[in-house]
């Protein structure tokens, strides 16, 4: 999981019947990914092939280019890498206290700094006023897994060389431009050199924007003047595809016993993995949700992007904000048993409508929340008091 890379000796592996070519770092010309760095979001923290350290079970050291998928496998097993074993860490908390193992040197801490910090902040009105004055307080944990994508068709690419140092590239990325801009950079060759096909993929949910493997065929291709075919197996998938991030987030909120909720206050936790690709974007997305599609006068959140030696994390439908979401709409229901009220009706009174200043300071515009809601009770023969049912999105005000 964590371990300081002494040698490597590929040298037994070279040997093996059918092994055409080992590639290792120094053979990748930027040996960076730039995933975010495109967008002016994220860092550059993570290598192509392991540079020295391993930081997470499963991260690339060598890639082996043979006449055979078994060639390759029976080769690979002979690549001798020595490794110095470090201390690892894989729980959030753990990784932020002062003691823990240091998980990637590039940022000198376990967490990712924003330009307001340590973490991604959202201040709004007087946070501890708005909990003095409550009725009552309730402060609960939430808390999710990693989550696999687990697409029918494993990750992956065909590149066959065309000519004038030309390649064209068959792949199931989605986000095939991005993946073009990331090969170039990697490989330090022009755009106008790569062609890149798609189709239709075979499932993604967000895993499949990562640029994995058409770098490492694509230059595969070029050393070797040969076709290249790079197809994670399941067991690939699985364990090296990034899955949606672990995320912990803690809401403590203030409600009256008419149920206007006064305070909110979250502190919420991203599972980045050893390096960032799409988190620190993720846990962004985490600060400017965790409100709600409420109106609330007072509003303290503080997101964190950790690093722990785990898998990478990265974008899956929502990212940032489904796991959010649970945890808002299980505390509002909390809540509304707190104070004995319905669910749904605990919810009308709190909707924001068009004209309400929400927490990140833009004013509410084109709500809509209350009319689904009431849509959302005819449907359901959910019984709401008319006074609800005569409310519209389009009065200010809860």
């Amino acid at each position: 999981h964590h371990a300081r890379i002494r040698s490597i000796d590929t040298s037994e592996a070279e040997k093996h019947p059918g092994v055409v070519k080992i590639l290792t770092a120094k053979d990748v010309p930027h040996n960076v990914y730039t995933i975010l760095i495109l967008i002016q979001i994220g860092p550059e923290d993570e290598t192509v092939l392991a540079d020295g350290k391993v930081r997470w079970k499963g991260e690339a050291v060598v890639a082996v280019l043979a006449e055979t998928e078994r060639a390759a496998q029976e080769a690979a097993a002979k690549v001798k890498v020595d490794y110095e074993v470090l201390p690892a860490v894989f729980d959030m908390e753990e990784a932020l206290k002062p003691d823990a193992p240091l998980v990637n040197e590039y940022h000198g801490q376990n967490y990712y700094l924003y330009d307001s910090g340590e973490c991604r902040k959202v201040r709004f009105g007087d946070v501890e006023a708005g909990f003095a004055g409550a009725d009552h307080i309730l402060e609960q944990s939430y808390q999710s897994s990693p989550i696999e994508h687990a697409p029918t068709e494993t990750t992956g690419c065909v590149v066959a060389p065309e000519g004038n140092d030309r390649f064209t590239c068959y792949t199931n990325t989605q986000a095939m431009f991005f993946t073009l801009d990331n090969t170039s950079i990697i490989l330090q060759m022009p755009g106008s050199k790569l062609h890149f096909v798609g189709g239709t993929v075979g499932g993604g949910f967000g895993g499949k924007v990562d640029v994995i493997v058409e770098p490492i065929a694509i230059l595969g291709a070029k050393l070797t003047g040969r076709p290249v075919c790079f197809i994670y197996s399941r067991e690939e998938e699985m364990q090296i595809s990034s899955p949606r991030a672990a995320e912990k987030v803690v809401i403590k909120d203030g409600v009256m016993k008419d149920g206007r909720i006064v305070a909110r206050k979250v502190t919420g936790y991203t599972d980045a993995g050893a390096y960032s690709r799409h988190s620190p974007y993720g846990a962004q997305k985490g600060a400017g949700h965790y409100p709600g599609p409420y109106t609330i006068p007072n509003v303290w959140i503080d997101t964190y992007c950790v690093y722990t030696n785990r898998t990478p994390s990265s974008a899956m439908r929502g990212f940032g904000v489904t796991i959010g979401d649970f945890a808002l709409e299980v505390q509002m229901d909390k809540l509304a048993r707190l104070i004995g009220m319905d669910p749904l009706e605990f919810r009308f009174i709190n909707a924001y409508r068009d004209g309400d200043m929400k927490a990140h300071r833009q004013p509410t515009e084109g709500a809509a929340l209350i009319e689904c809601m009431q849509e959302a009770s005819r449907a359901a023969n959910w019984p709401v008091a008319e006074r609800y049912m005569a409310m519209s999105s389009y009065t200010k005000g809860a």
